[in-house]
């Protein structure tokens, strides 16, 4: 195999590793509303919390072995402060490997402020020896054993903290459902929180749109040469072949299993293991959320903010309107500081003992599309909605008005590259192509797709929390891809992606029981996607698809209008298994919306 390819596979297997998690458990039983939430609705006070510098500098203890439970050796940096310690400690456990420069690898924000940072490359990455599994099971026990052992060196307080975002991120939730000792909070930073539908396989498509970034990110800087090589140079040699061996390994072989449904094109058991939302239920130290309205992992993170507070857990949540590449950018803003502040003010709070009141903190701090601004709201879902029904009518219009009963049905050529020029390409590559026009206008997306819009808004309409598309369609094929997107449409007509669900016919089963209801409709549905639910698609049988759509939070302003595009397709996001999209090819989809069949989406519509 070509190392162009060897490349390629891995990049897929490793988004597919970073990704996965079973039912959603904190999910409203049907027919009822979101519990209420015991959300403070203060405000972010005026002056922004910091503190000077206690140090000017700082020193670095290279290259630190550390020695697992099974032999395998994970190599350290630690930095400290230029003064007397013990000082708290700011673990980050990396896979992108830990010389790579930049802020994660090495915050002297934090440093000169009095705390060692202390960062690791995870097992089979970067520096460490090991085979890379991504959050596998091994992985997980290094997270404890790591936290525990900087607890004990003479340079630490015994006082740990987690800090880092994506990957960083997802492995913090995960160590700290280990319960180590010494760990006294995390900060996790767009973490995901179900694998499979957050990532891999949103709506039972694979993932196509960023694994090939992430195959640059860890392959690649696993192959850099260690810093020891000199020192150590068999361990060194010995490392970077284990780590090139690895292309053809877990990678190649998950991918393959993706790509041609085999048992990973399913949620299971090898996606509940990774996937933080089904061990949430055993963290138990505070945690502050950072998540993104164009992220890859929208959709999850509110759900662990969600979880962790039911439970009684300390927790906050900012949502910022950032894509997986760009995320704290344009902080502070107002009164809502940068992520470093707020991460210092965390750890100042629970590693240093002092008290930085915490508890004035808003629970929940979202950015709001078209208003293009933050806002404290109460709880996550908003506390304030009703679930709206909006039509999809002749003349391609959306209505609150119910459908009449004969009313013309919409086609389209059922083919794999449509949404090229849509917002989701720039989402789901991490904001990489977010310099390219046509990313943040869908109008020649739209020329593929069946799109139905309200009339100019005579008001503001704000909308917040988990949307649904319950759609009628048919197809002549044995396979149907719906592509569902919300759009703000611009007076001067540009249409302005806002979020987006997917769905393969043949993963429509619901289990209402892990479904979220809202004034008792199916706000949130939750499709089991495992082989035993499958359902057969038969040419020409009508059928009723439950699209979950990520949740936002925007506003349509006044003299603008919101449009439902639909289309056969979200590519380079997305694409079926191979056996999949071979049933689907060349087929005419059918969307029906009638009083028999009344296709519709359901929005969370905040009543202040």
């Amino acid at each position: 195999m070509k190392w162009r390819n060897i490349r390629a596979c891995i990049s897929l297997l490793l988004m597919f590793a970073l990704l996965a998690s079973p039912a959603l458990s904190n999910a409203s039983s049907k027919g009822t509303s979101p519990a209420k939430p015991t959300a403070s609705l203060h405000q972010w006070e005026e002056t922004i919390y910091d503190r000077p510098e206690q140090f000017s500098g700082y020193k670095t203890i290279k290259d630190l072995f550390i020695t697992m439970r099974d032999g395998v050796i994970l190599t350290a940096d630690v930095h400290l402060p230029d003064g007397p310690g013990p000082f708290p400690v700011i673990l980050t456990q990396t896979p992108y490997n830990k010389n790579v420069s930049n802020k994660e690898n090495l915050n002297e924000y934090f440093i000169k402020r009095g705390y060692a940072h202390m960062v690791v490359d995870v097992r089979g990455t970067g520096t460490s020896q090991g085979t890379w599994d991504s959050f596998g099971e091994a992985e997980q026990l290094d997270g404890k054993e790591l936290v525990e052992w900087a607890a004990r060196q003479p340079w630490s307080t015994g006082k740990v903290g987690l800090y880092g975002s994506s990957y960083r991120a997802i492995n913090q939730l995960l160590t700290a459902s280990h319960q180590p000792d010494g760990l006294k909070a995390i900060f996790p930073i767009v973490p995901m929180a179900d694998m499979y539908r957050d990532i891999l396989m949103s709506g039972g498509l694979v993932n196509t749109g960023f694994i090939p970034l992430w195959l640059g990110l860890v392959t690649g800087s696993g192959l850099l040469p260690p810093t020891y090589t000199l020192s150590e140079p068999i361990m060194a040699s010995t490392l970077l072949i284990s780590h090139a061996g690895q292309t053809t390994g877990f990678p190649a072989s998950t991918l393959s299993s993706v790509l041609t449904g085999g048992e990973f094109a399913y949620d299971g058991p090898q996606s509940w293991l990774r996937s933080p939302i089904t061990v949430a239920d055993r963290i138990n130290v505070p945690a502050f959320f950072t998540g993104g309205l164009h992220d890859l992992f929208q959709r999850g993170t509110p759900l662990l903010y969600e979880k962790l507070r039911a439970n009684g857990i300390t927790t906050k949540l900012l949502m910022g309107n950032w894509t997986h590449g760009d995320y704290g950018s344009g902080l502070p803003d107002g009164n809502v500081p940068a992520l470093d502040q707020i991460a210092l003010r965390w750890f100042d709070q629970y590693l240093m003992g002092i008290n930085t009141n915490i508890n004035k903190i808003p629970d929940v701090t979202q950015y709001v599309i078209g208003e293009d601004k933050f806002i404290v709201q109460p709880g996550w879902p908003h506390q304030k909605t009703a679930a709206e029904k909006y039509y999809l009518r002749a003349g391609n219009l959306l209505t609150k008005d119910t459908p009449a009963l004969l009313e013309p049905s919409k086609s389209m050529l059922q083919q794999p590259l449509n949404g090229i020029c849509s917002g989701s390409t720039n989402q789901w590559m991490a904001g990489t192509p977010s310099a390219i026009p046509c990313t943040k206008d869908n109008r020649l997306t739209e020329l593929t797709e069946i799109t139905y819009t309200t009339a100019p808004a005579s008001s503001d309409l704000m909308v917040s929390g988990p949307i649904a598309a319950n759609i009628f369609a048919k197809t002549t094929a044995r396979e149907l891809v719906l592509s569902v997107r919300l759009t703000d449409v611009a007076p001067d007509g540009s249409s302005k992606e806002i979020t987006a669900g997917w769905l393969a016919a043949s993963h429509r089963a619901v289990d209402e029981r892990k479904s979220r209801f809202l004034d008792g409709q199916n706000i949130q549905p939750w499709h089991p996607f495992t082989k035993a639910t499958v359902r057969e698609v038969k040419p020409g049988e009508v059928m009723e698809l439950n699209v979950e759509i990520f949740p936002s939070n925007f506003v349509i302003k006044e003299g603008h209008r919101l449009r439902v595009a639909i289309g056969p397709s979200d590519f380079p996001h997305s694409i079926s298994p191979v056996p999949n999209l071979l049933n689907q090819l060349g087929g005419i989809a059918t969307i029906l919306s009638n009083k028999t069949y009344p296709s519709h989406v359901v929005l969370p519509v905040v009543k202040e």
